[in-house]
């Protein structure tokens, strides 16, 4: 039975308002312009400006437009750092467009191998309702991405530039869920050959995605024309040989660190997600976790070793859009709205409220007179538009509540740390926080 809100209860509730006058000024102000724009604290752009003592040069800002891609821009971005700085260039982009279509397919594979391993269980259970949900999606994790590269390589955006649903994701994905959904219930039912029958399901999504996305070249010449104006010119190249000789990442080098602060999850230890994942038989996804010190630490050495840094956060947080700046005072709600909110990271983890939501790169970090980093610069992939030309400032003190997770390669890590990555990994439930995409 539920108590319901009763006349009397209701009065006491507008006394206690009437009886701050400063409420009503909060209510003038919330309703004319908005409960963030009243909050917002000025004094948070002041104290953070765009000015690091340690920043890495990038390329020009990227676009994801209306997809869900960050992580793939981030990743590419990371690596097109690499490339800038072999060949002498400006700038440069890689195609986000050929990477999502091997993306797409993938995790269609993944999503009908999940169906057949979950044929027995009930329909209406909580895992095969859990697969139901997202067959098919944008986001994503660094390992998922690494294991598109592995397998795939990559081309210049130029090879396979952007299409109208690469960069309006939003109708392809629905008809490719629909069209897996379907697929799904088939394969639950279907006897005999169920693996013949999943590769003519792929078959449509491989249509399907050749029809929204264009078809992924398989050898191109790479032609570019570098900062002293010199034209070259390799000819024949696959896109994964173009990843060895341009890029040449050590992808499996590369570890990813979170900082996941809930009992259930005690540091020092290895986690994967069950379930999650794109390209079957690939990298499978990965986490040491650590305090949030030690993530702030490896980001750190990396940077100061010349290299930007992917990590995963939960950016609609706290986040002055209008200067890109994401701090724990950017709006003042509690006087705004006369309550408190108290949750640390490990309770809003618990409760849903907050998790990784999108990638970004680190490109750069201010260190204070003790060496101690007091905010970041980020790049991010929204266009030149928004932030402050497509960059954002991140304080340290944002960083250790909605930061979840950086990319580092190994070499950066303590020999303890080591170790601790090479330990097999926990399985969590496909619904654990820690399976969320950016």
């Amino acid at each position: 039975m539920y108590n319901p809100i009763s006349p009397e209860l209701l009065e006491g509730f507008e006394r206690d308002f009437a009886s701050d006058p400063v409420n009503s000024l909060r209510m003038h102000a919330v309703v004319k312009c908005g409960v963030s724009d009243a909050a917002e604290n000025h004094l948070e752009d002041v104290d953070n400006p765009m000015v690091f003592s340690i920043e890495l040069e990038s390329g020009d800002v990227t676009d994801q437009k209306s997809s869900g891609r960050c992580w793939l821009f981030a990743g590419l971005n990371t690596m097109r750092f690499e490339i800038m700085r072999k060949l002498n260039l400006k700038t440069f982009e890689l195609s986000q467009n050929y990477q999502m279509f091997y993306d797409k397919l993938e995790k269609a594979n993944y999503f009908l191998e999940s169906v057949l391993k979950t044929a027995d269980e009930p329909l209406d259970g909580r895992l095969v309702n859990f697969l139901l949900q997202n067959p098919m999606q944008d986001g994503g994790q660094w390992d998922m991405f690494a294991a598109l590269v592995e397998k795939y390589g990559c081309v210049p955006k130029s090879m396979m530039p952007e299409t109208f649903h690469s960069s309006a994701t939003g109708a392809m994905v629905h008809l490719l869920t629909v069209k897996l959904r379907e697929d799904a219930l088939i394969l639950r039912e279907a006897k005999g050959d169920r693996q013949a029958l999943k590769e003519q399901m792929l078959n449509e999504i491989y249509r399907m995605l050749v029809i929204c996305l264009g078809t992924p070249p398989k050898v191109f010449d790479f032609e570019y024309r570098d900062k002293d104006k010199e034209f070259h010119r390799d000819c024949g190249l696959t896109p994964v040989a173009f990843y060895k000789k341009y890029v040449g990442q050590a992808l499996d080098e590369t570890v990813a660190v979170i900082n996941a602060p809930t009992s259930d999850k005690p540091y020092g230890k290895t986690y994967t997600v069950d379930y999650l994942g794109n390209v079957a038989g690939g990298r499978a996804v990965k986490y040491l976790n650590l305090p949030s010190a030690d993530l702030k630490a490896l980001a750190v050495a990396q940077l100061k070793d010349g290299n930007p840094v992917w990590f995963g956060c939960d950016v609609g947080k706290m986040q002055m859009r209008k200067r890109g700046i994401m701090g724990m005072h950017t709006f003042d709600y509690e006087k705004l709205l006369g309550v408190s909110f108290g949750m640390d990271k490990a309770q809003r983890l618990d409760t849903s409220e907050s998790m990784l939501t999108h990638a970004m790169v680190f490109l750069g970090v201010n260190l204070d007179e003790n060496g101690k980093p007091n905010r970041w610069k980020v790049e991010n992939s929204w266009s030149d538009e928004r932030g402050q030309k497509g960059y954002y400032i991140m304080t340290d003190e944002w960083f250790d509540q909605y930061n979840y997770q950086v990319v580092v390669n190994k070499k950066y890590m303590t020999e303890e740390q080591r170790k601790a990555y090479d330990q097999k990994p926990i399985v969590l439930k496909p619904w654990d926080p820690m399976g969320s995409l950016a």
